[in-house]
């Protein structure tokens, strides 16, 4: 059972995902919170598998949550999802940045929002909008922003560590690098693994931002 947690400002919102995800067999609505102080309150309380995030709330947003959530190693299990009104929007990359595992729209569908938490859950694949590629292509092709990964930083990746963060970037999940390398899906997910501890990954979405950050992979124009 995937056991999430809601944080938005308004209480019909909240009360109208906790309907969708209570519906589906293998997830449940553990707490909501209307800020982001009462988000982290509860996931240190609640320790759930994902939160649903919205990033504009009063007192602290979910911008500066989502950092000390993924900041916090006792809290290393916990996966945010962004929800946003805009899914092309730079506070969304800069959540992605900060470790959110994906991110997506308010007007999403019931089974749109139960894919992306469960693929958020099992950290297997990177986000479920479409739109993602085209958001870090957007932000990394504009000026480096500070405490942007350089070239250098991929020098502690083997060869083939390396060839896997770029399958990763383009959005193969570790069924697909393990079918385009001819290895396992284990060893395909350990490859992953080490990449992130390398690197100081959170998670796949900041080995994605990190693979255009170095140049690793290019945006398409």
């Amino acid at each position: 059972m995937i056991r999430v947690l809601l944080a938005d400002d308004q209480a019909l919102l909240r009360h109208g995902f906790r309907v969708l995800i209570d519906a589906a067999p293998d997830m449940e609505v553990v707490g909501e919170a209307a800020d982001g102080d009462e988000a982290l309150a509860l996931v240190k309380g609640l320790a759930p598998d994902v939160v649903l995030m919205d990033i504009r709330m009063p007192g602290t947003d979910g911008l500066t949550a989502t950092s000390q959530i993924t900041a916090d190693p006792d809290l290393a299990s916990v996966k945010v999802l962004v929800l946003t009104t805009f899914e092309i929007d730079e506070y969304v990359f800069a959540a992605l940045r900060a470790g959110a595992g994906g991110f997506i729209g308010k007007s999403v569908t019931a089974a749109e929002l139960h894919d992306a938490i469960r693929l958020v859950a099992g950290g297997d694949s990177l986000l479920s909008p479409a739109a993602t590629k085209g958001l870090i292509a957007r932000f990394l092709s504009g000026p480096a922003e500070g405490g942007a990964h350089t070239s250098e930083d991929l020098a502690v990746l083997t060869e083939r560590e390396r060839e896997v963060l770029t399958l990763v970037a383009l959005g193969r999940t570790n069924d697909e690098i393990a079918d385009a390398l001819g290895i396992s899906r284990t060893t395909a997910k350990t490859h992953v693994n080490r990449a992130m501890l390398k690197l100081g990954a959170h998670d796949r979405a900041q080995l994605v931002i990190i693979a255009y950050e170095t140049g690793l992979v290019r945006p398409r124009r």
